[in-house]
């Protein structure tokens, strides 16, 4: 390959399509970093199945047994595809990452199909199969109660109420919102869903106490300053990453140990960069696709609480934090494919893998909780709630009635209505110029035969 040529049709921003704000340049060096070792993964794999089966004794538990063969049907099928995979959009730092998460969002997806077709009894004790201490009712903490910034009661520590919900959520919404707002990389979405999510958690706090909160919480607390913080970091590197040079060179290449270090820090920078333009009011198509990404958005969200309290889990158990961790590295592949979808359609003519899992995930997060606790999602929203619901339902609607429907036909009508007046326009002032040209014609000739008299009399 060619010096300054693009290195891989998988890259951070497909190449084939054409689609990117920046320049890049690659001097195609490829070393054992990139290399497929398909056969290097094979043979390790085959040795330490031959030990287990030939140097290992098995023991005599069946429970033991049964765990140890689940983890390892996951380890091999996460070997065959990190190596077998079809690569994704991205591939810093290694398209091989990205396949393992692919590879995981399969493995979980199977998992909570597993958990969706068990009983309400025995998919939560079943848990206790992943760590004993689950399978136990566990009282939700509600945040709401005594809301005054300024407590006089307590002289001490008048202030302790907004101590009190200091805790590690606070710089886990910043965290948060920081890796969405990349992920999304737009203002307005990512403010309209905070915001939403705020109206839900004000909904939704008479099925789960987690969701009740002081106004100043919601509001100030997560809204401005966790969650606005976070974006507003977000849209500032999001600015970085979008003026940075994007110039790769092999490591053995560059000759100063700075330029190697900085080197390997750009690794887990993106290959190139392309800037999200959602223009939702484009066309209908791109609206409704756009209120889809933030309803599953929305919807992931929810899951987060619903199925920690369906399924007994504590808030700061370790497998509620894998799951976002699991989210933050799949949710960046799946935005990008969605983007592509919409964006270029003739040139992705189908939605990306992980983008169908992701939503397939989601989507069985809400039937899991549906199915183990209907009671809680079929209490009853207060009618005002409702009344509020209702009203920006209606709202969304007149608006997309108006803005692609009579917004358009009235666009149209007036554009036929212009065009025609100007083809009339053009019709009337065809006989005039007609007569003009005849008289100031049959004038020469008048003039011509006058000049031919004088001629003729002059001898």
């Amino acid at each position: 390959m060619a010096k300054g040529e693009w290195k891989r049709s998988g890259t951070d921003d497909l190449q084939l399509s054409g689609r990117s704000d920046c320049e890049v340049f690659d001097d195609g060096t490829n070393t054992f970093f990139w290399r497929a070792h398909t056969l290097t993964v094979l043979f390790i794999l085959t040795c330490a199945l031959v030990y287990v089966t030939l140097l290992e004794e098995t023991p005599h538990d069946t429970a033991y047994n049964t765990k140890r063969g689940i983890v390892a049907s996951i380890l091999v099928f996460l070997c065959f595809g990190v190596t077998q995979a079809k690569d994704g959009p991205f591939t810093r730092p290694h398209p091989a990452y990205w396949r393992f998460w692919l590879c995981v969002s399969v493995v979980y997806e199977l998992f909570l199909i597993f958990i969706l077709f068990q009983t309400v009894h025995d998919g939560r004790q079943f848990m206790k199969y992943i760590d004993p201490k689950l399978g136990v009712p566990l009282p939700e903490r509600g945040y709401g109660g005594n809301c005054l910034i300024y407590d006089p009661g307590h002289p001490t520590d008048p202030f302790h109420n907004i101590w009190d919900k200091m805790d590690g959520f606070v710089p886990a919404h910043f965290l948060g919102w920081y890796i969405k707002t990349l992920v999304i990389r737009d203002w307005w979405m990512c403010m309209i869903i905070s915001v939403m999510f705020e109206f839900l958690e004000y909904s939704l706090e008479h099925q789960l106490p987690n969701f009740s909160e002081c106004w100043w919480d919601h509001w100030i607390m997560d809204v401005l300053v966790c969650n606005g913080l976070g974006i507003y970091c977000g849209m500032k590197t999001l600015g970085w990453l979008s003026m940075k040079p994007y110039q790769w060179q092999g490591l053995w290449n560059i000759p100063t140990y700075k330029g190697k270090i900085k080197r390997i820090a750009f690794q887990f920078t993106p290959y190139n960069w392309v800037k999200f333009e959602w223009r939702p009011a484009s066309s209908l198509q791109r609206w409704l696709a756009v209120l889809g990404i933030i309803f599953t958005f929305l919807l992931a969200e929810l899951n987060t609480f619903y199925l920690k309290f369906v399924l007994w889990m504590p808030p700061e158990h370790y497998l509620v934090l894998l799951r976002l961790v699991f989210f933050v590295n799949v949710g960046g592949v799946s935005m990008r494919e969605i983007y592509d979808f919409m964006d270029d359609p003739k040139f992705h003519k189908k939605l990306g893998q992980q983008a169908w899992i992701v939503t397939t995930i989601t989507v069985t997060e809400f039937l899991i909780v549906v199915k183990y606790d209907p009671k809680t999602i079929m209490l009853p929203i207060p009618f005002f709630i409702t009344q509020c619901w209702i009203l920006g339902i209606v709202l969304v609607l007149i608006w997309t009635l108006w803005r692609f429907f009579i917004h358009d036909i009235t666009l149209r009508y007036k554009e036929t209505r212009r065009r025609r007046q100007e083809g009339s326009s053009e019709r009337d002032r065809a006989p005039g110029h007609t007569d003009g040209s005849n008289l100031a014609t049959s004038g020469r000739s008048r003039l011509n035969g006058s000049m031919d008299a004088v001629r003729h009399r002059k001898p």
